[in-house]
C-alpha cells in the first residue's frame, strides 16, 4: 500500500512537470491602452527609443523593435521611410525592475505507519496421545498516512517588467508645433525571470490586441512563452504535428 502511494505521487508530479516543460511557465501581463478620437486614422508610423539617451542603433532597441515592428503591422500600421512620411511617432520604452525578495513559510505533511488495518493469525496444533502443543502466528497489516507535519521558511525572488509605446500626430506638431498624443499602450509584468530579452516578446503578444486602441481598463492576459501569439512576435511558425498514417 505504501508503495503504491508513492507511485500515485510520483507520477503526478512527473505528468505535471512534463506540461510545464512544453509550453513553460506562464507569464501574467497587465494591459492599459487609451486612445483619443481618430487616432485609428493614423496608421504611417515611425518608430525611435523613448528611454533619456538610447539610441537607434542599439543592439537591444534593435531586437525589441523588430517585435513591435510585427505587432503594429499587424494591427495594420504601416512603416514610413521617413519621418517625413510619417503620420505618427512611437516612442518605445522599456526596462526591469531591482530583484524583490519574497519570504514564505510552509508546512509539508510527514508521511508513515499510522495504525494496523488488519491482522492474519495461522496456527498449527499437533498432538502426542493425550497431549499436544499449539503454535500461532499473527500477521498484522499496516496503515499508512500522515503522521505529522514538518515547517519551514523559504524565499523566491520576482522582477517589475514593462514596456510602453507612446504615439503622438505629426502633422499636428508640422502645424501646430507642439505634441498631441494620439494613442498609448502600456503593458507590465511582475514575475520571476530577471531575462528582459525572454521575457519583452510576450509583453508585446499580451498587448498586440491594444494597440492605437482604447482597452477602457486594464486588461489581464495570460500567455507562456511557446504559445503561438508569442511566436508570432518572434517571428517562428509554430511547430505542425505530423498526420498519422
Amino acid at each position: 500500500m505504501w508503495q503504491r502511494f508513492a507511485l500515485v505521487v510520483l507520477t503526478a508530479a512527473t505528468v505535471l512537470m512534463s506540461g510545464c516543460a512544453t509550453k513553460g511557465p506562464q507569464i501574467d501581463v497587465s494591459v492599459d491602452s487609451i486612445a483619443s478620437e481618430g487616432a485609428v486614422t493614423k496608421k504611417k508610423y515611425i518608430l525611435v527609443p523613448g528611454t533619456k539617451d538610447a539610441s537607434a542603433e542599439d543592439l537591444q532597441f534593435k531586437e525589441f523593435a523588430a517585435y513591435v515592428h510585427r505587432a503594429l503591422v499587424a494591427r495594420g500600421f504601416v512603416t514610413a521611410d521617413s519621418i517625413e512620411k510619417a503620420e505618427i511617432v512611437v516612442y518605445l520604452t522599456y526596462g526591469i525592475g531591482d530583484p524583490k525578495e519574497h519570504l514564505y513559510s510552509y508546512s509539508n505533511p510527514v508521511f508513515g505507519q499510522t495504525g494496523v488495518s488488519s491482522s492474519t493469525t495461522s496456527a498449527t496444533l499437533n498432538s502426542y496421545g493425550s497431549s499436544g502443543t499449539y503454535s500461532g502466528t499473527t500477521t498484522y497489516e499496516p496503515t499508512y498516512g500522515i503522521t505529522g507535519y514538518e515547517s519551514g521558511v523559504g524565499s523566491y525572488t520576482t522582477y517589475f517588467r514593462f514596456m510602453r509605446l507612446d504615439a503622438y500626430d505629426l502633422d499636428t506638431y508640422r502645424k501646430q508645433k507642439k505634441l498631441s498624443q494620439t494613442w498609448r499602450t502600456t503593458v507590465t509584468s511582475t514575475g520571476r525571470s530577471g531575462d528582459l530579452r525572454l521575457v519583452f516578446p510576450v509583453l508585446v503578444a499580451g498587448s498586440k490586441a491594444y494597440f492605437g486602441s482604447n482597452s477602457g481598463q486594464k486588461v489581464r492576459v495570460i500567455l507562456h512563452e511557446e504559445d503561438a501569439l508569442v511566436l508570432e512576435i518572434k517571428g517562428v511558425k509554430p511547430a505542425q504535428s505530423k498526420p498519422k498514417e
